[in-house]
């Protein structure tokens, strides 16, 4: 059933709960919350179900009306206050809208004990209220009673990660202890392994499982992008030569880039972009085709408007304000595993989703300039990552959170592949005066990092200032450069590719 077909049938039969059910789904699926949520609102203010109640609050929080959705969520609580599923939904959206959430996830436990995913938002409700010792060990003891439970030891790592604990890797090589030929479990530990970029321990790990009989051909396949990560060129080429079913070829990418053949990297960026992983292909493309002089290059990021600088300091609340706003929710002491944060913290989800006024003004903020900057975009393209999009949509996000560096912290170059557009927007910054380098501090568009490249590509710098919305491509590379004392305080966001009308 298409959208269109759901809306028709909830216009002919108004008061079918089922109907309106379906309008619901099929609406999450495709975007057109707005279109759904009045025919939904019209019938359970009048034959009010815990059902529709719920569906209700699930459109308003896929449109971060964060608020609306907890006061939809409490009513279906009332209505059935013993469905896990509503119990789940209410604690989830008092999270993301930076609320107390932690009884709200008990009592959905309390309904769901056997939940992973009820857990795993208790732990990150924990964390943010400031219990990160009392959520690692309570998922360290539910991965003792569940050792096979790959997703909690995944969160574990993380959660270690962030608490600045170490040991990120402990739960899974105990589980491994009891069970060495569980392949799930190696899996595991090779993909923590990748994520943390401990290319030296994923090596160790791959030798470790050989002993335990995994099978040799999933093994070489992670010793091949082991050794190229580790700059072992013909060991990687050889390993690379029995891996060809596809699935390989953006690591293959990595290490053709990095051993100076970008020549031998353009068959295989043609291939990926004219697949399903042409998002994760992008930012490869636009190396190799700079490097090979290739004409492409110019098409995909030569048009000057693909950059734009905004000055929202007088749509913003007070910058002061909004920066202590920001700093109560870094309450990590250390990084995500996975992100490019050298020397600072990142807040935990969904930014934009929390109701404190200083973040909806900074939002409404936000979608008034990523409007701006889609109208300025030239004309669509349809084969282009950036231009090839919609225009007519409204604005989503597929992340928001707020960055903290602090002495000589720095982003390293990276790109973000499920993002259409992304950004910096500075709030606090060092003092400028006292950095030994002219761009200490400054946003790099452009250029990767060096251990992917043989030769350097050249960057364009961008100063930060305070109030300064700086809007780009998702697949263009990009970090920063060190400075050497004080904070930066920032707020990044990914605006999400325009679903399908």
């Amino acid at each position: 059933m298409t959208f269109e077909d759901a809306l028709a049938a909830a216009r002919a039969r108004p008061r079918d709960q089922r109907a309106l059910e379906e309008l619901a789904s099929e609406a999450l699926k495709c975007g057109e919350e707005d279109a759904a949520l009045p025919l939904i609102d019209a019938v359970v203010r009048a034959e009010p179900t815990a059902r529709l109640w719920q569906w209700k609050a699930l459109l308003e929080r896929a449109l971060d009306r964060h608020g609306d959705a907890l006061a939809s969520f409490e009513a279906a609580t009332g209505l059935a206050p013993a469905d896990a599923g509503i119990a789940h939904g209410l604690a989830r959206t008092a999270l993301e809208a930076g609320l107390p959430a932690e009884r709200h996830f008990e009592r959905a436990l309390e309904l769901a004990p056997g939940d992973g995913q009820v857990l795993v938002g208790l732990i990150a409700a924990r964390l943010a209220g400031g219990q990160g010792a009392r959520a690692e060990q309570e998922l360290s003891r539910a991965l003792e009673r569940s050792p096979g439970w790959i997703e909690g030891h995944m969160q574990l790592a993380q959660l270690r990660s962030m608490l600045g604990a170490g040991r990120t890797a402990e739960s899974i090589e105990r589980a491994l202890a009891a069970a060495p030929r569980s392949t799930e479990l190696w899996l595991a530990l090779f993909d923590l392994h990748i994520k943390s970029e401990a290319f030296g321990e994923l090596e160790a790990a791959i030798a470790a499982a050989r002993k335990q009989g995994i099978a040799e051909n999933l093994l070489d396949r992670f010793a091949a992008l082991a050794a190229a990560e580790l700059g072992r060129t013909e060991e990687a080429d050889r390993l690379f030569a029995r891996w060809t079913d596809g699935s390989e070829r953006i690591w293959r990418l990595r290490h053709l880039l990095r051993s100076g053949r970008a020549d031998e990297a353009l068959p295989l960026i043609d291939a990926e972009l004219a697949g399903e992983r042409a998002s994760q292909a992008w930012p490869y493309a636009s190396i190799a085709w700079r490097l090979t002089n290739d004409a492409r290059s110019q098409w995909l990021e030569g048009d000057d408007r693909l950059i734009r600088i905004f000055d929202l300091a007088q749509s913003l609340p007070p910058l002061d304000q909004l920066a202590d706003c920001l700093r109560a929710i870094h309450v990590a002491k250390g990084s995500f595993i996975d992100q490019s944060v050298r020397g600072g913290t990142q807040t935990d989800g969904p930014l934009f989703s929390r109701i404190a006024p200083e973040i909806q003004q900074l939002r409404a903020a936000v979608v008034a300039a990523v409007e701006q900057y889609v109208a300025g975009l030239p004309p669509i393209e349809p084969q282009h990552p950036l231009l090839g999009f919609r225009r007519d949509r409204p604005v989503r996000f597929a992340g928001s959170w707020s960055v903290r560096l602090r002495d000589s912290g720095y982003h390293v170059s990276h790109v973000h592949p499920q993002g259409w557009i992304s950004s910096a927007l500075y709030v606090a910054l060092p003092d400028a005066d006292r950095a030994a380098d002219p761009h200490a501090g400054w946003l790099a568009l452009g250029a990767p990092p060096a251990s992917l490249v043989s030769s350097p590509l050249a960057a364009r710098f961008i100063e930060p200032k305070p109030g300064r919305l700086v809007l780009f491509p998702s697949w263009m590379w990009h970090g920063t450069v060190p400075f050497d004392a004080g904070e930066r305080l920032t707020v990044a966001f990914d605006v999400a590719p325009p679903r399908r009308a």
